[in-house]
This record gives C-alpha cells, structure tokens and sequence, in this order.
C-alpha cells in the first residue's frame, strides 16, 4: 500500500527549530509528485502551508510561515524546515500530494496523506 509517512515532530521552545521530513513507502514512486505540507491544530481547520514541486519548484501558501518555514526535497524525502517557531505554530504536521507534478496557486484536494506528526511549542 503505498503512503506518505512523516516525522521530526516534537517540543521545542519559542524561538526554536524543527526540521520535518516526509518519505514515500509501499512502492510510491514519490520522484514523480508535487508535496505539500499542512498543519492543523486543536479547534482550527486545517491549513496549506508549503509545496514542492517535482523540480524543486516551491510554493508558499500560508503568509503566517513566509521567511519562517522553507521546503526542500532530494530524491527519498521532503524536508520542512521550521525557525523562529512560536506558540501558533503549535499543531499536527501533515504530508500530502495530489499525484501532480506541479504545484496549484492554491492547495486543493489531496489524494494521499501521511500521518500526522505532531509540533509543540512551548516554554
């Protein structure tokens, strides 16, 4: 079966650093995708936050993690850079691709999606 498995989550303290990674498993060739980073947290609806395009190609979609958050790839996973994190940034961490190579203006319907991995930020 394939799937999107993401990890790196954990506590950190404002101001702090955290770095995301997202590999492909169960036979998906993940060279072929676009990827997208979203996050949610408790009470909130879920929110797009980056994308990555099969060339490297990025896309920032949330105004609240511009020149904070940076995604990056090599040929076995995307990589989601997170500085200066605060408190807001607290949520659960998701993966996700749309089977595309290319990345949307906006992030839309998803066809698969890793597990979440949970950011906590806090003093």
């Amino acid at each position: 079966q394939v799937q999107l498995v993401a990890s790196g989550g954990g506590l950190v303290q404002p101001g702090g650093s955290l770095r995301l990674s997202c590999a492909g498993a169960g036979g998906l060739i993940f060279d072929y995708y676009a990827l997208s980073w979203f996050r949610q947290a408790l009470g909130k609806e879920r929110e797009g936050l980056l994308c990555i395009s099969m060339n490297a190609d990025g896309t920032t979609y949330a105004d609240s993690v511009k020149g904070r958050f940076t995604i990056s790839r090599d040929e076995t996973k995307v990589s989601l850079q997170m500085n200066s994190l605060t408190p807001e940034d607290t949520a659960t961490y998701y993966c996700a691709t749309d089977m595309l190579d290319y990345c949307s203006d906006v992030p839309g319907p998803m066809d698969l999606w890793g597990k979440g991995t949970l950011v906590t930020v806090s003093s």
